[in-house]
């Protein structure tokens, strides 16, 4: 009796990301920008906030956000994504 086995799916390109799915879209003066909250047991890793350049240790919910246009040079805008703190977002939007 003949099989028929689907292609593994390790084996398929992987289906590009399309990150507005998970980011609200935001205006500033700066332009239009994606934007994600990270809960406080999402944030694994210590970052340097952009509007006060303190840092935002591991564990402290925070505000990622990238431009919806890629800037010169760069192929998306997810490599131009800061993480910022919720404050100093709340500042600049």
């Amino acid at each position: 009796m003949p099989t028929s086995r689907r292609p593994s799916k390790h084996l398929r390109a992987p289906r590009p990301l399309d990150a507005s799915r998970h980011a609200s879209s935001r205006s500033t003066s700066g332009g239009r920008f994606l934007v994600r909250d990270v809960p406080a047991d999402r944030a694994s890793k210590p970052y340097t906030c952009p509007g006060c350049h303190n840092t935002i240790p591991v564990g402290m919910a925070h505000v990622v956000a990238w431009p919806e246009t890629p800037g010169m040079g760069f192929d998306s805008g997810t490599e131009q994504r800061r993480h910022w703190h919720r404050h100093c977002w709340r500042l600049i939007a």
